[in-house]
Formats: structure tokens, C-alpha cells, sequence
């Protein structure tokens, strides 16, 4: 009866497989951005940003300026989401300024932020933040024209000075708590992927981060490309993410198994795979960013400060799949099942456990989890994706599993709402830019008192 049921089941996984590689290979470009400003030169490089007075209320109808080679000059004006983009001809010393005139009353702009020199070469896309705020709030600058080296597309941080000049308040910390919160929570889906797969292979998959980027561009394509609505794409991201985990499994991880490869040789296929896999995205979607056609502009205000919609749905969002993986690993047989072959899969082998069998699922697991990551972060980045957007995060995802504890899924999200809280709470007093640097250093004080992590178990020795 067994040898009869095993052909279906490789039958049930092909139409999943299929949609994966549908949704990476066979839907196209996707379209211009529909709240961009349209583009007249066709060129892939270009100036983009978020006009924000605070980190969620959008500014509408500001001027933004671009001057560069061959007398190039740009103009755009603010959406209502506060969106701006300005395409270039190509690489080459540029200016960004903001018109000041254009600002709403009772608001300035930091001072070190109207005008700035940036270089384009390196990147297509280049992210432009200006500091908008109550006025006083911004110390003088230093000096003018001083550019930022983001390529990220503005994220939680969004228009908020980049120097640590601005005045504590507890508004300000309230809403960085929430952010953190909310970013936690996101990375502990991606992070509890990592150490499913660590607990119960050994490996550490350098590739996660592109699983990441796979969700969010599996999202994008389903529904600013195919016009699908959101919850029909979340269905199509979380089986073609699935089926993109079973077939890391299938084709690369199952055959190094079974020809016993070392797990340093491994590591370094995970790394290869991560490199191929990030440039075939660029190459497929280009440089730049691309703005998901969903409306993420409601809001709800909260005391002293505002959040979006689609952030309290992220969070409730990720609090029921992970109480629902708490639950599978807990009460079900083939979470136990794959508890047991993380704690010792030879003696689960021994009693009679299907170790492959499990090893699959939890690939497939995985996937699915760590999707639904790269949709959620796709909209806490300000609802777009870009080619390296996984890879971005993919060191504070290896610092959540390694702080919360190697192997541990609940240590997992701890570790995971540790650093996406520190991560954001640091920005009231530090740059943004050094906001994930403050998270690694965190990582390294804790390993130094408690080397196993958080709710890691300590290794007996001899």
C-alpha cells in the first residue's frame, strides 16, 4: 500500500513546483510603477524617496529637483502617498534638492538635507531622504550637500534625520517600539525558516535571503502584474514559496545528503546559490525598486502618533502563523516528529521516523514562512521590492537564530524581537545607517555572557 502511495505524492508536488516556476520565470516584467511619476527617458537609473513629516504620515505636493551631466535637469512632485521619482540617463554626478517653498506650513526641512550631491554607477536606483520636521527640531549643518549612501528604499526609517540631532520624546519612542515590534515579528518568520532547516540538516543556508526577495517578488508579480487580489496572491505566494523550498531540497541539499558531502562544502554551495540566485533576480527585474499597485495609505491614530493599516494586519498577520508553528511543532506528529530528528536523527531514524520525509517538509515549511516574510517586509519597506531586499536582512536573520539560540524556533523569534526592536529604538539616538551595526553588537555582548543564546542549551564538551 505504501509503494502505491508514494507516486501520488510526487504528483501532488508538480503543479506546486510549477507555480513556482511560473512566478520566477514565466510572468514577465512587470509594469511601470503606477504612483510613480512617469518616465520620458526609458532609463533604468533614477531618484526615488518617501516625503514623510514623521515616520507614516505622507506629504503630498512637494518639489523635488534633479541637476546633472549634459544639463540634465529632473522635476518631481510628491504623490499622495508621498512617493517621488525622478529617472536619470544614466551614471554620473548628480544634485537632489527639495523646494522649500513647497514644504507645508509649520513644518522644516534639516538643513543638511536641501540640497545633495550623489554619484550613480554603482546602483540604477538611488533612495533620497529628507528630514522633515517641527521647526528647531534640526541642529546646522555641518556643511551642505552632503549625500547619504542608502540603497535601500527608505524602510522604517523614512524621512527622519539621519543624524541623532533630533530631540528625545516619548512619542518618538512609542512609535520606534511599534516599528521594531512589527519588524521583529517579520523577521522571526524568516528566522524560525533558518532554524528548522539548521535543526534538523545542519546546515546554515546562506540562500535564505533570496528566499526572502522569491516571496516578495512572487507577491509583486501576482498582483501588480496579474491584477490579483491580495489575499488570492498570499494563497499563490505561500505554495509557490513551498514549492521553491522543496525544490532546494529536491535538487540541491537531498543529493549532497545522500553523497554525504561535509557541511562545509555545504555552506559554500549556499553561498554560490545565494549569489546566482540574487543576480538572476536582478537581471530578471532589473536594478531599481518597484512599488507594489496595492493601497497600503490608510492609518489609525494612536495617541501621539500614527501607523498603517497594513502594519496591524502584518503583526496580527505574523502572530497567528506563528502561533500556528508553535502549535505544529508542539501537538502535531509531524512536528514532533521533526523535533525529535533535530535533537538526534539517527535515533529518530533508529525509531522508526522518516527522516527524509521530514527534512522535505520542513523545506517546504520553511519556504512558506519565509514568503510570507518577504511579502510582510515588502510592505514594511513602503510596499516595494527590489533584487537584493532579502539579502539586505539576511545578517539580522543568522543574528536572530544565533542570539535566541541555534536550532531553537521559539529562541528563534525571541532573538528575532530583540533585534528588530534594537534595531529601531537605537535610530532615536543614532544614524539610521548604524541602526542593524548596534543590533550585531548587541549579539556579540550577549554571546559573550551566554555563548549558547537566549534559549539555546549549553554543549557538553568531552
Amino acid at each position: 500500500m505504501e509503494k502505491t502511495l508514494r507516486p501520488a505524492r510526487w504528483w501532488l508536488a508538480i503543479p506546486a513546483l510549477l507555480a513556482a516556476l511560473a512566478v520566477a520565470l514565466g510572468l514577465g516584467a512587470p509594469p511601470a510603477d503606477a504612483t510613480a511619476p512617469p518616465s520620458d527617458s526609458g532609463s533604468a537609473y533614477q531618484f526615488q524617496g518617501i516625503v514623510r513629516s514623521d515616520p507614516q504620515t505622507p506629504i503630498a505636493g512637494v518639489v523635488i529637483n534633479a541637476s546633472g551631466p549634459d544639463g540634465f535637469a529632473g522635476t518631481a512632485t510628491t504623490a499622495a502617498d508621498g512617493r517621488w521619482s525622478i529617472p536619470t540617463p544614466g551614471p554620473g554626478d548628480y544634485t537632489v534638492s527639495i523646494d522649500e517653498t513647497t514644504v507645508p506650513d509649520g513644518l522644516e526641512v534639516n538643513p543638511a538635507h536641501i540640497s545633495r550631491d550623489f554619484t550613480l554607477g554603482t546602483t540604477s536606483s538611488q533612495s533620497v531622504l529628507f528630514g522633515i520636521g517641527a521647526p528647531g527640531s534640526f541642529a546646522p549643518a555641518p556643511s551642505a550637500g552632503s549625500g547619504d549612501g542608502g540603497g535601500d528604499d527608505g524602510g522604517s526609517e523614512s524621512n527622519e534625520s539621519t543624524s541623532s540631532s533630533s530631540s528625545f520624546s516619548w512619542s518618538r519612542l512609542g512609535q520606534r517600539l511599534f516599528t521594531g515590534l512589527n519588524f521583529g515579528l517579520l523577521l522571526a518568520l524568516a528566522a524560525i525558516g533558518i532554524t528548522l532547516i539548521f535543526g534538523t540538516t545542519g546546515v546554515n543556508n546562506f540562500a535564505h535571503g533570496e528566499m526572502v526577495t522569491f516571496g516578495g517578488f512572487a507577491f509583486f508579480l501576482l498582483t501588480t502584474t496579474l491584477g490579483l487580489p491580495v489575499w488570492v496572491a498570499i494563497i499563490g505566494v505561500l505554495i509557490a514559496s513551498g514549492a521553491f523550498g522543496w525544490l532546494h531540497d529536491a535538487a540541491i541539499f537531498k543529493p549532497l545528503r545522500r553523497r554525504r558531502v561535509g557541511l562545509v562544502q555545504v555552506l559554500i554551495v549556499t553561498i554560490g546559490l545565494s549569489i546566482a540566485l540574487r543576480y538572476f533576480y536582478q537581471f530578471l527585474f532589473g536594478g531599481g525598486s518597484s512599488t507594489l499597485a496595492v493601497d497600503n495609505s490608510a492609518r489609525i491614530s494612536f495617541g501621539t502618533f500614527n501607523v498603517n493599516v497594513s502594519n496591524i494586519v502584518s503583526m496580527v498577520v505574523s502572530v497567528v502563523i506563528l502561533g500556528a508553528v508553535a502549535y505544529f511543532l508542539t501537538r502535531t506528529r509531524i512536528g514532533k516528529a521533526t523535533r525529535a530528528v533535530s535533537d538526534n536523527a539517527g535515533l529518530a531514524a533508529a525509531s522508526g521516523i522518516n527522516v527524509d520525509r521530514v527534512i522535505r517538509i520542513v523545506w517546504v515549511i520553511a519556504g512558506m514562512l519565509t514568503g510570507l516574510s518577504g511579502v510582510l517586509y515588502a510592505y514594511f519597506i513602503g510596499a516595494s521590492v527590489r533584487w537584493d531586499m532579502g539579502f539586505l536582512i539576511l545578517l539580522l536573520l543568522f543574528a536572530s537564530v544565533t542570539l535566541g539560540g541555534l536550532g531553537s524556533a521559539f529562541g528563534a523569534l525571541v532573538g528575532a524581537l530583540i533585534i528588530g526592536i534594537v534595531t529601531e529604538v537605537s535610530t532615536l539616538w543614532l544614524p539610521s545607517d548604524l541602526r542593524f551595526a548596534v543590533a550585531l553588537v548587541i549579539l556579540i555582548l550577549v554571546l559573550l555572557v551566554r555563548p549558547q543564546g537566549v534559549l539555546g542549551r549549553k554543549e557538553r564538551i568531552g
